[in-house]
């Protein structure tokens, strides 16, 4: 069984629409795979009648934007209902404070000799509720100011670069706390990548565990080397927790993140499967 849980549609910041994403995990020989969205659910339906279509399983998950020490951390939530006011609202605010940076990052922008307009951002949006930072890197890309993301991001849009501009987020042990009040289970995307070791060390990592129930921390993902990979492994087998792996997908948004490029053991998704239902 091949299972990828970390993917990203056109909801979000992926090119594929959640049907196509779907497809497209059927024609990698994925049995499972979860869509995870930045901050909504609402790929989700979409996703579910697609995989009883094509004969893929389908979870439900999202990816929550939280911040430690002013820095971004992602979240991913498996099985977390809808309906949950709590952490609807929060999501709302997440992405109002995302659409709302809009304006200064394009001034900002302006500003470095690398012009972009509102509508050429618009243009690059699709279906999502909110306008991130991804749809700003392809308006750039289709300006021809940047070859693809991956440098948009480097030379201007990443956290500290001449073009970023805060916003706002969850705290990552309240959004712990927001997933498992929602019936979800919670896991930490990519912790150790893009030299992000520092912020959520392996004493913080411990303390989400211990204090918050964290129940779990994505170990295989193209942004962990093979060393990263063992030392996330060894900790999260210390702990007692899910050690996932997944391909963060998002079509041709991002190079290198084929869907089933990492994938997560049966007997963690089976462990996973459980605590969602345990959570609810």
């Amino acid at each position: 069984m091949r299972i990828d849980l970390h993917t990203h549609s056109n909801v979000s910041d992926g090119t594929d629409t959640p049907a196509e994403l779907v497809v497209a995990a059927r024609d990698a020989g994925l049995d499972v795979v979860a869509l995870t969205d930045h901050d909504t659910f609402d790929g989700l339906d979409r996703a579910v009648a697609a995989g009883h279509e094509h004969g893929v399983e389908v979870v439900r998950g999202l990816e929550l934007s939280c911040m430690r020490q002013g820095q971004s951390v992602h979240l991913l939530a498996f099985g977390a209902d809808p309906e949950a006011a709590a952490l609807a609202e929060e999501m709302v605010r997440v992405r109002e404070g995302r659409t709302g940076r809009l304006r200064p990052v394009l001034d900002l922008l302006a500003g470095l000799g690398v012009p972009v307009t509102e509508e050429e951002v618009m243009a690059q949006v699709g279906s999502s509720p909110s306008v991130g930072r991804p749809h700003i890197a392809d308006a750039l890309v289709a300006a021809g100011w940047v070859a693809d993301r991956t440098e948009a991001f480097d030379r201007f849009l990443a956290d500290g670069g001449p073009a970023h501009v805060g916003r706002y987020a969850i705290e990552v042990a309240h959004g712990i706390d927001l997933v498992h009040a929602a019936g979800g289970v919670a896991v930490i995307a990519h912790p150790w990548g893009r030299g992000r070791a520092g912020l959520l060390p392996e004493a913080f990592l411990v303390e989400l565990v211990e204090q918050h129930g964290l129940d779990g921390i994505e170990v295989d993902h193209q942004d962990h080397d093979a060393e990263t990979r063992a030392e996330l492994r060894a900790l999260a087998d210390r702990l007692g927790v899910l050690g996932t792996g997944s391909s963060d997908y998002h079509g041709t948004g991002k190079t290198d993140h084929d869907l089933g490029v990492n994938t997560t053991r049966p007997e963690v998704y089976d462990e996973l499967r459980k605590r969602i239902r345990v959570a609810r």
